[in-house]
């Protein structure tokens, strides 16, 4: 009771009076009887800056869906998809059209025009949001006037010429094109309220940090971490194992400006030490894996081939002293290292003798195969240093760090990445860390616990405990992140047999298509198994191959958003994005984009497919979200404070004594 008069003290310096108080429950009670906002999903971005960039800008086409609610019967499909266009890339779109004309007036009338169905666009996609939350969306500058403009009374005439006189003194003193942009990203902005990326911001693609540097601006958003992402954060927070991953998967997909260019990462001492040392054969497995569209140098290629392969050997006696570290993660068969014979060029892996692709390893004892010559000792030195020391990744793994999560549950929804591992039969799969046998949602609060404190604690000395496990999330068996057996990186590179580069997959990829599993799991998490869904990344859905990103029926969504060039060919399309809004769940599956230069002059958007997942029988409120629960306890709690206002518990501050 002490406590709960103390909360109502506290809550009373905020809402001094019964007036205050009751007209907070009045605006709560009604926020709760509005629409639920929009969600939208997406996953496995992988570097595609621009392809994420238009995803997001039309909202896996949740704009064009409004246009065409709004202006069907007014528009023809040309008028409509260039108003589309005029909304995903104002700026660029309105210099364009600007300029194809020959007078001033048709420049005035074009603005006119585009500035009017703008602002009946955003009133209709803002109508389902307080006046307030519309108010706080809008661009500064525009503030004043845009909400004269969107909150006229249609009913009255009255003031015709004065909204008209606003549209035109915007445009007579050249601002049109600011006040077009302003509108169309205030738009985008009310047309998805929040924003779920379910993993995989990283690798493969170039421009991962421009593709952070947007979810930093974005204003509402959360993040599931993905196994790429975890080798990032991993090599931030001083894993030197994680940063030669990085580096060999940036090496590998031709890919290494992001850690020079984009985070100052000197690669210096580790491109005059492979040059040095290997001889870069550009026919060999360590040859980078170039998409057709690119044009490279042959001297760029075999000099990126010498990093690769120096760096996997690095990467490879890194891994087994983790190992050796950590008879818990039972992964001792991945010590390979030591099965080589030398002289002969083979291979022994489970009994069986291989022959090897190369046999070209300068830096390996055969009597010590896992020690670090000096010269590799320096180079992980410096490039942990380069790491640790880039402002610019330290900011973007602080902020996954804070914005993400191992998994989320929201709104009835869970979301994670990769798996939950299973044993054959069904039972959740588990692992001992620190001396306790943890499985399901305990297995990834461990998990997440070691991120989070292996970035907090970088510069402690017994930092390992943490950064072990995270690079553990990256390959290990029970990883919710890798859901594998094993990672046969060593005999890709190596062994032509392709019997050798099998990794079996956790049990949960085969048992995710049945229902009683989705179940499990959602009960695992606390939801209600028979409403929750699981919204689920990671693995390309192969739908040239039949494959259907939706299972268990309906239980489970699989959304990897193809975003990446090279698993296009293996998908058949971009992958799946995910709109959740109150009328219900819409599943959208995307082909693959061009550029935003072919967008913006030829009017061409992302060819979208939408298919309805789970709808709603009456359109779903606020009040029955996750925020709507929490606007009840704000109500609940404002109630006891009117209780004891009225009771005289608590004086009202606002109440003035004459004497």
């Amino acid at each position: 009771m002490e406590m709960k008069n103390k909360y109502l003290t506290m809550l009373a310096k905020e809402y001094p009076t019964i007036g205050a108080t009751t007209s907070e429950i009045i605006n709560l009670e009604a926020i709760m009887n509005l629409p639920k906002a929009t969600e939208h999903f997406v996953s496995d971005i992988h570097g595609e800056y621009d392809a994420f960039q238009h995803v997001l800008r039309n909202g896996s086409g949740n704009i064009k869906e409004k246009i065409g609610e709004m202006f069907t019967d007014r528009l023809t499909q040309k008028e409509m998809n260039a108003l589309a266009t005029v909304i995903y890339y104002p700026e660029e779109k309105t210099e364009d059209i600007v300029e194809s004309f020959e007078t001033q007036e048709e420049v005035h009338e074009w603005y006119r025009i585009t500035i009017s169905r703008l602002i009946e666009l955003c009133r209709f996609v803002g109508s389902k949001y307080t006046q307030s939350k519309v108010r706080k969306a809008m661009p500064e500058e525009f503030s004043y006037i845009t909400e004269e403009l969107l909150f006229k009374d249609g009913t009255f005439t009255n003031k015709d010429e004065y909204y008209s006189e606003i549209i035109d003194s915007i445009i007579s003193l050249d601002r049109g094109k600011e006040y077009v942009a302003a509108l169309a990203y205030l738009i985008q902005r009310l047309v998805v309220d929040h924003l779920h990326v379910v993993g995989d911001i990283y690798d493969r693609g170039p421009y991962p940090d421009k593709i952070i540097d947007t979810l930093i601006r974005h204003h509402s958003v959360d993040i599931q971490w993905g196994n790429h992402d975890i080798l990032w954060m991993g090599a931030a927070s001083g894993s030197e194992v994680c940063m030669a991953n990085v580096i060999r998967i940036s090496a590998r997909y031709n890919n290494l400006d992001i850690l020079e260019e984009s985070y100052g990462i000197s690669l210096r001492y580790l491109s005059n030490f492979a040059e040095a040392t290997y001889t870069g054969d550009p026919d060999s497995c360590f040859a980078p894996k170039i998409h057709p569209e690119d044009s490279i140098l042959k001297e760029e290629i075999i000099q990126n081939t010498k990093i690769h392969q120096a760096i996997a050997i690095i990467q490879f006696k890194l891994e087994a002293a983790i190992i050796e570290r950590h008879p818990e993660f039972q992964m001792s068969h991945r010590l390979l290292l030591n099965q080589i014979d030398y002289e002969k060029g083979t291979i022994t892996i489970k009994g069986k003798e291989y022959p090897l692709l190369s046999n070209q390893f300068p830096t390996i004892d055969p009597n010590d195969p896992y020690t670090l010559t000096e010269e590799e000792k320096t180079i992980v030195a410096k490039l942990k240093e380069g790491f640790k020391n880039s402002g610019k990744l330290q900011k973007h793994i602080s902020y996954l760090i804070n914005k993400g999560s191992m998994y989320l549950t929201y709104n009835d929804n869970l979301l994670f990445h990769g798996c939950i591992p299973l044993n054959e039969d069904g039972s959740f799969m588990g692992m001992e860390i620190r001396g306790k046998y943890v499985y399901g949602k305990s297995l990834l609060d461990k998990f997440e616990d070691a991120v989070r404190k292996g970035f907090l604690y970088q510069n402690r000395s017994n930092n390992n405990k943490y950064l072990d496990l995270v690079w553990y999330l990256w390959t290990g068996p029970v990883s919710s992140l890798f859901g594998k057996d094993q990672m046969t990186t060593f005999e890709r590179y190596y062994v032509e047999d392709k019997a050798c580069h099998e990794e079996k997959k956790n049990a949960y990829y085969r048992m995710r298509n049945e229902v009683e599993t989705c179940e499990n799991i959602l009960a695992e998490f606390g939801l209600d198994p028979a409403k929750g869904h699981i919204i689920n990344g990671h693995t390309p859905v192969k739908e040239k191959r039949g494959e259907d990103p939706i299972k268990a029926d309906g239980r489970m969504l699989v959304i990897d958003g193809g975003f990446s060039k090279a698993y296009q060919g293996t998908t058949g399309l971009a992958g799946y994005t995910l709109l959740y809004n109150s009328f219900g769940m819409v599943l959208v599956s995307h082909q693959p984009f061009t550029s935003p230069q072919e967008a913006i002059e030829n009017e061409i958007d992302i060819v979208s497919t939408r298919r309805v997942v789970d709808k709603e029988l009456e359109r779903k409120k606020v009040k029955e979200t996750d925020i709507g629960l929490k606007l009840q306890s704000q109500v609940c709690d404002l109630k006891e404070l009117l209780e004891a206002y009225r009771n005289g518990d608590i004086p009202e501050n606002g109440r003035t004594s004459f004497i």
